[in-house]
């Protein structure tokens, strides 16, 4: 069968892959944002302030809006878990919130497996290389090349387990 003059396709051997990482600080302010991979779009450090802010405000909204308690939910008078996961026909949005309201967030293409595993492990890069990082003071930009070259090195693992990451 032929495929539409325009119609995107996705080739057997193609892997899915993330696209870009960012991380908002409880503030809302954006910490750290970096593309994943190749296929990554290419977005202003502009743009990427827009996006933390604003992701940090619809997660605070839908947070408050939320009428079911999700089960280990630590706020005893609400809900508190915002945005986890958006899906959308091209892309999908997960996000990690931490206890201090840290919000690490990961953009991928549909069917990439273990996002949420890559969160959890990369919030634990966090605390290993900036956390604990002498230079480092908490609610301002992550500069470290450690934490880079430990997210590299994540990423690596992921594709070379076979999980189709990257």
């Amino acid at each position: 069968t032929a495929t539409p003059i325009g119609h995107p396709t996705i080739q057997a051997t193609q892997r899915m892959a993330p696209l870009h990482l960012f991380i908002v600080n409880k503030s809302g302010g954006l910490i750290h944002h970096r593309p994943l991979g190749p296929r990554a779009p290419r977005i202003g450090t502009n743009e990427w302030l827009r996006i933390g802010s604003t992701f940090h405000s619809l997660h605070a909204i839908a947070a408050e809006a939320s009428p079911v308690r999700l089960p280990g939910n630590k706020n005893p008078y609400g809900a508190d878990d915002g945005i986890e996961k958006i899906e959308a026909g091209g892309i999908v949005l997960c996000c990690l919130q931490t206890r201090t309201g840290v919000k690490f967030v990961i953009t991928a293409e549909p069917s990439t497996p273990d996002l949420d595993l890559m969160l959890r492990e990369i919030y634990v890069l966090y605390s290993d290389c900036a956390l604990k990082d002498p230079f480092y003071e908490l609610e301002m930009p992550i500069r470290t090349d450690l934490f880079t070259s430990a997210v590299d090195a994540l990423l690596e693992r992921f594709d070379s387990r076979g999980t189709k990451v990257r």
